[in-house]
């Protein structure tokens, strides 16, 4: 029976209870951001107003500040952030998380685009543009065929170590703005390099580096006891005030200047045909690291609610927003977990937020660009400075230390790779170094031979049992990882070591396969070189624990029907019973 649109709108005039039409469960599916407008609740209205509020006047200074990090007018981040915070309130699943630009992928634009649009800046616009479609591409194909397992491939310690990295960049970018300097890089090195060489030259703007410091600072040493307060906003707008009311522009403090209210212009025409060529590994990475930093933002946020993020809708959200971005002549963007953080602590509990946060941007920019031309370009500087601070986690470096020595080194690896090879080529050494942490895990895994111990049901590591037993002829081994290539030959060897390892040789070599749960041919090929081992030394081969799927694959391959299935085993103790049996013995007590 179909339901009609008055009963399905009738929760609007019970009580107001419910505020919206309440979608067809469709809509629901394929936009799971409007899935939760469908039963929003008026209780919900005053966090979703106070909290769009509060980060209107957070994210205002802060996307222009990271339009400027990005090479491009500080009006454009006003734009932008508009666009995406409306898109992803459509498409996002995550209840608060705060769509837009943000520190990472606007220092990404800037290292790409620098050494290719030169002094052009409408080449450099277009060139941003053509980024960010690429970034939504990327997104929207990646949603197309279901990859949202992309965003774990950047394990924690090599995530910790990359952002430190691009903190330090980030710091290193603005020391122009904060010292009066003449600064000019594309790099880490090259940054220091030019600053080092600026010092030689000329002297730091003592008014500008007392401007840039003191915002910095005090956004360092308030913002964390003031998390519900406009922190950022009421700094700007002091630092703003300062320089007018005592006319600073006069000792040197550089402002903002006009606010254009059209986004920026762009040249296409200055575009040659190799230029997407030159942008595509840049934008395949730049989307790695913007979809891993929107899916972790969302699923800490998701843990605290006991909301669902889906991966893959995220991948849709995130391709549209920046499809969104390019449409407003801006710059790839990703999602700011501070302006996340500042929406939940002043109660959001819906992407309405967003919505509101939308609207009072656009009325700032509208009704007030007069003002924003006032702020201290010193002053931004800092903010980015803050802002690259919050990006370092100490917490997670200590953790790191303290669990495993290994991965602490992994994190200071990346930072390293980051800051020695630039932010493009350290996305791919952080990916490459997250791939071969894993290898070398899965390759040398643990092993272990099976025992039994007393009042402890079940077979273990002989080496957890105090007082290990083994049934004699009976060996007993499992190895815990998939067999594939990177661990085929330590494979044979292991198994072959625990067979030279018995005082007496033995009858079986049981081998306990449940956690080989996938398996390639060289695997395979590993398996059936230790058959033949065991079928020269006179050993039975046997399997118990094997997953319907490997059998299928082991059948496939070949070595299954030589081992036989009559020695493939469901459970332990029928394996065990069989070889009890083969050779007319009782089971021990």
């Amino acid at each position: 029976m179909t339901e009609s649109l008055t009963d399905r709108s009738s929760g609007i005039f019970r009580g107001y209870r419910v505020i919206v039409v309440r979608p067809v469960a469709s809509v629901g599916r394929w936009l799971p951001g409007l899935a939760v407008v469908r039963t929003y609740q008026r209780s919900f209205l005053r966090g979703d107003i106070s909290a769009g509020l509060t980060v209107t006047a957070y994210l205002v200074p802060q996307v222009m500040a990271y339009a400027t990090l990005a090479g491009l007018p500080p009006q454009s981040g006003l734009w932008v952030v508009i666009a995406t915070l409306v898109v992803y309130f459509v498409l996002g699943s995550s209840r608060v998380l705060s769509a837009g630009p943000e520190s990472t992928t606007a220092l990404l634009t800037a290292a790409t685009l620098a050494p290719l649009a030169a002094a052009d800046a409408a080449r450099y616009a277009s060139l941003a543009v053509i980024l960010a479609l690429l970034c939504g591409a990327i997104g929207l194909l990646c949603w197309v065929l279901r990859m949202g397992f992309i965003g774990d491939l950047l394990s924690k310690p090599v995530l910790i170590g990359y952002m430190a990295g691009v903190a330090v960049i980030m710091i290193t970018s603005q020391l122009g703005k904060v010292t009066g300097i003449d600064v000019s890089g594309d790099s880490f090195i090259a940054d220091i390099s030019s600053f080092a060489r600026g010092v030689r030259i000329q002297s730091p703007d003592w008014p500008t580096v007392a401007m840039g410091t003191s915002v910095a600072l005090a956004l360092i040493l308030l913002t964390p006891r003031f998390r519900r307060a406009p922190v950022a906003l009421v700094i700007i707008a002091l630092a703003t005030f300062v320089t007018f009311a005592f006319e600073l522009q006069r000792w040197g403090i550089k402002t903002v200047e006009a606010i254009s209210l059209q986004p920026p212009s762009i040249g296409f025409d200055s575009l040659a045909g190799d230029d997407i060529r030159l942008l595509l590994l840049p934008a395949l990475g730049l989307f790695i690291v913007a979809y891993s930093d929107n899916i972790l933002t969302a699923r800490m946020f998701a843990e605290r609610y006991r909301g669902r993020v889906d991966a893959n809708s995220e991948l849709l959200a995130l391709g549209a927003t920046n499809i969104a971005s390019a449409a407003a002549h801006g710059f790839p963007v990703s999602s700011s977990a501070s302006r996340t953080a500042l929406g939940e602590a002043s109660g959001a509990r819906t992407q309405v937020y967003s919505l509101v946060a939308a609207l009072g941007t656009l009325i700032v920019l509208l009704a007030f660009s007069g003002v924003l031309s006032a702020i201290p370009l010193a002053a931004l500087g800092g903010l980015v400075i803050y802002a690259a601070t919050t990006l370092v986690d100490f917490p997670g470096f200590r953790r790191l230390w303290a669990f495993r020595r290994r991965e602490f080194f992994l994190a200071v690896a990346a930072a390293v790779g980051v800051l020695a090879f630039d932010i493009l080529y350290g996305i791919l050494a952080a990916v490459a170094l997250s791939v071969i942490e894993l290898l070398t895990r899965v390759a040398r895994p643990h092993a272990a031979i099976l025992g039994q111990g007393d009042g402890v049901p079940g077979w273990h590591d002989i080496e957890d049992l105090s007082t290990p037993t083994q049934i004699p002829g009976l060996l007993v081994f499992r190895y815990d990882s998939p067999l594939f290539f990177a661990n085929a030959d330590d494979f044979v060897r292991r198994c072959e070591g625990a067979l030279d390892s018995q005082p007496s040789p033995p009858q079986w070599l049981l081998l306990n396969m449940e956690a080989n749960v996938e398996v390639d041919i060289t695997g395979l090929d590993a398996l059936e070189r230790l058959r033949r081992h065991c079928e020269r030394a006179g050993v039975v081969l046997a399997l118990v624990r094997v997953k319907h799927a490997i059998v299928v694959e082991l059948d496939r391959h070949g070595v299954g029907g030589r081992i036989g299935h009559e020695h493939i085993y469901p459970t332990l103790p029928t394996a065990v019973d069989a070889y009890l049996n083969d050779h007319g013995k009782t089971r021990p007590d």
